[in-house]
C-alpha cells in the first residue's frame, strides 16, 4: 500500500497517482489533500492522528513550502512503515508514533537522504520526485532502491516537535495546534488536566465554559471544553465553531483555569 497526503487540493494528486500507477501495482489510499496550505506543523499533527491506524505501508507526504529550494528529500523508516517526503520536519512526529507503536521506542526510526536528478518542474516535486520515490521504496525497500541515487542514512535532518503545555495545580497554559473543519480548536494541553472537571466549569482566557465529554451535552450553539479523540483539550461548540466562539486561531496561546 502507498498512502498519499498533501495540501494540493485538486487535481494535482491525480498526477501523482498516475506516476505511481505507471511504476507499480501498489494499492493507493488517500489520507487527505486538504491539509492547511503550507502549514507543516498542522499536517504533521494530522498525520499522527491517522497513519498509526494503517497496516505497514509507504506513506508519501508532500506539504512542501520549500519546493524548488535546496532542502533535502528523505525517506524515514519507522517500524515496518516508510515515509517519503521533504526534509522540513513534517514526517518526524508520525515517525515517532509509528516507531513507538511497533517497537515501544519512539526514537527507533532511521532517516535517509537521497540525491535526485533535477526534475522537469521545480514547482511540483510531488509528481516528479516524491511519487516515483514512493513507488520505488514500495517495490524494493529502503536499503536497495537503485533508482534513488546516493541514498545514505543521516542524523542531519529537520526535526519538528509539538510544543509542550505548562501544567500546574491551577490549570494549564498551551496553544492551539490546529483547528479542524468543524471549527474545533485543538490545543496541546493534555486531556488529563480535565480529569476531575467533567460536569463542572473552567475558565478559558477569563471566560467560563462547561466541561463535557460530548458536544451534545450542551444545547446547540453553546460552547464547551472537552477532550478530543486525540487526547488533548479541545475548545468547541455544539454544531458550531469553537474557534469563533472562543476567539482563537492556530498558534494562539490559551490559558485554562480550574474554577
Amino acid at each position: 500500500m502507498i498512502t498519499l497526503s498533501s495540501d494540493f487540493g485538486s487535481p494535482y494528486p491525480a498526477a501523482m497517482k498516475g506516476v505511481i500507477c505507471q511504476a507499480t501495482d501498489a494499492r493507493i489510499e488517500d489520507i487527505a489533500h486538504d491539509f492547511p496550505r503550507q502549514d507543516v506543523r498542522a499536517a504533521a499533527f494530522w498525520l499522527t492522528q491517522t497513519l498509526p491506524y494503517f497496516p505497514p505501508a509507504v506513506h508519501c507526504v508532500v506539504v512542501d513550502p520549500g519546493v524548488g529550494t535546496d532542502r533535502d528529500a528523505i525517506v524515514v523508516r519507522a517500524g515496518d512503515h516508510a515515509l517519503v517526503g521533504p526534509d522540513n520536519g513534517v514526517l518526524l512526529p508520525v515517525a515517532r508514533e509509528l516507531a513507538e507503536t511497533e517497537n515501544d521506542a519512539p526514537d527507533t526510526f532511521e532517516v535517509f537522504t537521497w540525491a535526485y536528478d533535477d526534475p522537469a518542474s521545480t514547482t511540483f516535486h510531488g509528481r516528479d520526485v516524491f511519487a516515483p520515490a514512493a513507488a520505488a521504496v514500495h517495490d524494493t525497500g529502503v536499503d536497495t532502491v537503485e533508482t534513488l541515487s546516493e541514498i545514505d542514512p543521516t542524523e542531519d535532518y529537520a526535526d519538528l516537535r509539538f510544543p509542550a503545555a505548562t501544567v500546574d495545580g491551577d490549570g494549564a497554559t498551551g496553544e492551539v495546534l490546529v483547528v479542524d473543519d468543524f471549527g474545533n480548536a485543538v490545543t496541546n494541553i493534555p486531556g488529563e488536566v480535565l480529569a476531575d472537571r467533567f460536569g463542572g466549569v473552567v475558565s478559558v482566557d477569563g471566560v467560563e465554559a462547561p466541561v463535557h465529554r460530548a458536544y451534545a451535552a450542551v444545547d446547540k450553539s453553546q460552547r464547551l471544553v472537552t477532550v478530543g479523540s486525540h487526547g488533548n483539550v479541545e475548545l468547541a461548540v455544539n454544531r458550531g465553531r469553537g474557534d469563533e466562539a472562543f476567539g482563537v486561531s492556530t498558534g494562539d496561546t490559551v490559558t485554562i483555569s480550574l474554577c
